[in-house]
């Protein structure tokens, strides 16, 4: 009976774990694509809002770094809405920014985050890269 009661309690607890993962509080920003455009460079983004609050408008405060870590810009990325448990995709072109040239990507801080405390969505923000030799992150 006690091995029964302590086999349950572990199942119990390992089940609690997985679900407490699962439901993380992320907001995903993953920069997916660079595509050199006449005269900017388009930062292709993908967006996974899993903070369980739709935000109506996300802007980002960004600072662009050379491949040599020189500050080549300082920007902001309005994300607009992300709504909870959706992927959105959100292209930036940055004028006078080679693709070659950009090494990272700061994601500096949260100008604004409507629909959700601007303090959890900083705390939520994931951002990273899949794009080789660009950091990105916050």
């Amino acid at each position: 009976m006690v091995r029964r009661l302590v086999f349950a309690a572990m199942a119990f607890a390992i089940a609690a774990t997985a679900a407490t993962a699962a439901g993380a509080q992320d907001l995903g920003i993953a920069l997916n694509t660079l595509d050199p455009q006449p005269q900017a460079c388009r930062l292709t983004f993908v967006a996974d809002n899993a903070t369980d609050t739709d935000i109506t408008r996300l802007v980002l405060e960004a600072v662009l770094f050379t491949k040599a870590g020189r500050v080549a810009q300082f920007t902001l990325f309005d994300f607009a809405a992300l709504p909870e448990g959706r992927q959105r995709v959100r292209q930036f072109d940055v004028a006078g920014l080679g693709c070659d040239d950009l090494g990272q990507v700061l994601l500096n801080g949260v100008s604004s985050c409507e629909g959700a405390d601007s303090t959890a969505c900083a705390a939520a923000l994931k951002p990273h890269s899949t794009v080789e030799g660009v950091e990105v992150t916050g």
